[in-house]
């Protein structure tokens, strides 16, 4: 038969559609000619399979050789598609069966001597081959990652000789299992006992771990701002298997792939303020995930909030809102989750010592003003809480003989029975609720109605701000397992702060 069908998957954001490998051989000049929306890297396996070929003994066929990869409107990167090409050439010349790749599905790269080299984004690869019921052969160096899609057959192979004698039935691949469902014991080298005092700022951050709310801190330098952040993620609940899928994913289309040690680890990303816009939200050609798609499922601190660039910080409206980026391009457009727990912080004045303990600052009311103001209004009315971090005194930090604050254990439990309320009322967290579901779930009595009027009259709250409050008011409520009364709408109130300055400075 000169003609075989091998099939493989193409990488497109975190998705992996079915690429049909049609090789044909023809009398002619001999030829070796790849067609379908080819990139330089896919062409160039021309060489690589050859020989590949070649030093495993096999016999290249001294003939007119077209590949297609079909569909043709879809690009092709990377070596991925090596190894189900080298597969469909032997296949066409007879030299393996055709009638048995229809149960396959192949991505690798070959090394020159035939050796299956790993790839990145296989892990999509494994959730298509999946759904669509077919066994994925892929590189050793993959099988693990592949295998965490637990529904999926993973063969796998260290070079191509194995790959053909398998599908001759010579011997037989082994099926790759990693036990990616058992729940691995949580072990964190912070906990958020470690910060002393601050008693605001940790319930403010154990509201927002409870209901995924967006979260600003403002305080001097030193008061503990990056140290409170850094200990987000150690009272926030454990991934669900299907979340870490989509972590993972997310970190093996990256260029840095996917590390199998942080399987079910919750990602932090703290990108450095020097940040460009492409970082941030993604691109390149291919499109690759920016650090709020890294942070998809777990948390993107931002420090420094005010020195980010305006572009930049513009760039983080519509995925705070929507959950996802699009990323267009000539050639390309890909769309990335970014369903992330936005944490940050700022210096209160460009000197950073506003409302300390010490009188040391120096900045006029009009430089207060402008370094608030390079956050833009729409952006900070996405923030759910402000929240003032005061600098410590020195007695607390050297005293030694006080009770040791709350462990980030005693914490996360509070949290997920507020998060365990939330889900059984309305199947979601309170951060992402709709304006509906706040007229349903947030419902205040005439008292409360009465207070958050007159707070958004006398700070001009805009009505995201209005329905921002009413969602952090229902997870504090939810903490004590209660209705919204006045006490959590004016404790939500109380998370406002910067709203406070705006309307004052």
């Amino acid at each position: 038969m000169a003609l075989a069908i091998v099939y493989s998957r193409a990488s497109s954001g975190i998705s992996a559609p079915l690429v049909t490998v049609e090789t044909h051989l023809s009398n002619g000049l001999p030829a070796f000619n790849i067609v379908g929306l080819a990139e330089a890297a896919v062409k160039e396996s021309r060489d690589r399979v050859r020989s590949a070929l070649m030093n495993s003994e096999f016999e290249f066929p001294v003939r007119r050789i077209t590949v297609n990869l079909a569909p043709a409107d879809l690009p092709k990167e990377g070596g991925r598609f090596d190894l189900p090409i080298a597969i469909g050439i032997l296949a066409a010349s007879g030299q393996l069966p055709c009638d048995i790749l229809e149960k396959y599905e192949f991505t690798g790269e070959l090394a020159l001597s035939g050796e299956l080299r790993s790839v990145r984004g296989v892990l999509p690869v494994a959730m298509g081959a999946c759904e669509a019921g077919r066994q994925l052969i892929v590189p050793w160096h993959n099988a693990a990652e592949a295998a965490l899609v637990q529904e999926a057959q993973i063969l796998s192979a260290k070079h191509l000789l194995e790959v053909c004698a398998h599908l001759k039935g010579l011997t037989s691949l082994a099926v790759t299992v990693v036990a990616s469902g058992e729940s691995r014991q949580r072990v964190s080298s912070v906990d958020l006992s470690d910060v002393k005092g601050q008693l605001q700022a940790k319930r403010a951050l154990e509201i927002a771990a409870a209901g995924r709310h967006s979260l600003l801190l403002v305080g001097p330098p030193g008061s503990g701002k990056t140290m409170l952040a850094s200990r987000l993620t150690s009272i926030l609940p454990e991934l669900s298997d299907q979340a870490a899928l989509e972590v993972a994913a997310i970190a093996s289309v990256s260029r840095n792939g996917f590390d199998f040690s942080a399987w079910k680890t919750m990602p932090f990303r703290a990108p450095h303020h020097s940040s460009s816009s492409v970082a941030l939200v993604g691109g390149g050609r291919p499109p690759q995930p920016g650090e709020i798609s890294l942070a998809h499922h777990g948390v993107l601190f931002l420090d420094e909030l005010p020195e980010f660039s305006r572009p930049v910080l513009e760039c983080l409206r519509e995925p705070l809102e929507s959950g996802y980026i699009t990323i267009s391009r000539a050639a390309f457009q890909t769309v990335f989750p970014a369903e992330f727990q936005f944490m940050t912080a700022m210096n209160p004045c460009p000197c950073g010592y506003a409302g300390s303990l010490r009188d040391e600052c120096r900045c006029s009311a009009e430089q207060i003003k402008r370094y608030v103001g390079r956050i833009s209004g729409p952006l900070l009315d996405r923030v759910d809480m402000h929240v003032q971090v005061a600098r410590l005194p020195s007695n607390l930090l050297a005293d030694k003989e006080s009770a040791r604050p709350e462990t980030s254990a005693v914490v996360r439990d509070r949290v997920l029975k507020a998060r365990e309320t939330q889900l059984e009322r309305q199947q979601k967290c309170n951060a992402v609720l709709s304006v509906p579901e706040i007229d349903r779930f947030c419902a205040l009595n005439a008292s409360a109605r009465l207070i958050l009027g007159q707070a958004m009259e006398k700070f001009n709250l805009s009505a995201r701000v209005y329905h921002r409050i009413l969602k952090v008011a229902r997870t504090i409520a939810d903490l004590e397992g209660q209705d919204i009364d006045e006490r959590h709408l004016a404790e939500s109130l109380l998370y406002r702060c910067l709203d406070k300055v705006k309307a004052t400075v």
